[in-house]
């Protein structure tokens, strides 16, 4: 079994993180990885109904952890007090993968490759001012300006996504077994 590699995809609210999130596995997966990808949400998620059996399990049960498991997938809802990091949840959850792309943690030591649209704020997260600036290790922008010390792509550009999945790969971090 090949190690596993994973790399965090950043950028402010609405900069397009889910859509190179989908493009780079689509890409991976062409290429025969094994591709898992890992969500960090703001608030909790609400994929159960009200009245479902499974909802009843979790509020009127209080079970801690309950398992769907449903013809082609399986659903885990777990009761946590404290958010874990994406390598625990790698580790714990997506036993297997070839490449884990991590969609946000920007705060979590793994490589990063940002997407800035300037219409979501002046400036990227990343900055050269940043004690955790080389974890960056590339960029998606319509900012036709800006530079760093990292490839830069624009959302314009027709070829970028099979050069950013090569950079994804390569420079992902590695998980040791």
């Amino acid at each position: 079994m090949a190690a596993t590699r994973m790399i965090s995809i950043v950028g402010k609210k609405d900069a397009g993180k889910t859509t190179l999130v989908v493009a780079l596995a689509s890409e991976l997966v062409r290429r025969k990885f094994r591709v898992m990808t890992i969500k960090h949400g703001t608030h909790a998620a609400d994929w159960d109904q009200r009245g479902k059996d499974t909802w009843r399990h979790r509020h009127e049960g209080k079970a801690e952890r309950v398992v769907l498991e449903a013809p082609g997938e399986r659903v885990v809802w777990e009761r946590r007090e404290l958010e874990s990091d994406p390598i625990s949840l790698a580790r714990r959850y997506l036993d297997g993968a070839e490449m884990v792309l991590v969609e946000g943690f920007t705060d979590h030591a793994l490589p990063k490759i940002e997407t800035y649209r300037q219409a979501c704020g002046p400036d990227p997260i990343w900055s050269s001012e940043r004690p955790d600036a080389e974890q960056w290790v590339g960029m998606v922008t319509d900012n036709a300006k800006f530079r760093a010390p990292f490839p830069v792509f624009r959302f314009s550009d027709t070829a970028w996504l099979v050069t950013l999945a090569n950079i994804a790969w390569d420079r992902a971090l590695i998980l040791p077994p």
